[in-house]
């Protein structure tokens, strides 16, 4: 083995959703969507969940749907990053 070796981080979390906000300044908003089981009703039903994730260039527009990254705490409620725009608004 070599003497330089790359360290591994880990495995990070990602998700992917559609941005359903773009107004603030290098941050956006995105909806995943997920299917799961009613615990006791056994219907399969969706459930939605939102996260602010960090856009550095500004890149994502409404509609887009992208995948983010887990990343440090970047402010109060971010803690996604944006690694890729999957496909564009319509």
């Amino acid at each position: 083995m070599s003497t330089v070796e790359t360290k591994q981080r880990g495995n990070r979390k990602e998700r992917v959703g559609v941005v359903i906000s773009d107004v603030q300044n290098k941050t956006i908003v995105i909806e995943v969507t997920r299917r799961t089981t009613h615990s006791l009703y056994k219907k399969v039903v969706k459930v939605k969940k939102k996260y602010t994730a960090h856009d550095e260039e500004n890149q994502a527009k409404i509609g887009d749907t992208v995948r983010v990254v887990e990343t440090r705490p970047l402010s109060k409620a971010k803690r996604w990053r944006l690694l890729e725009i999957i496909s564009h608004a319509e």
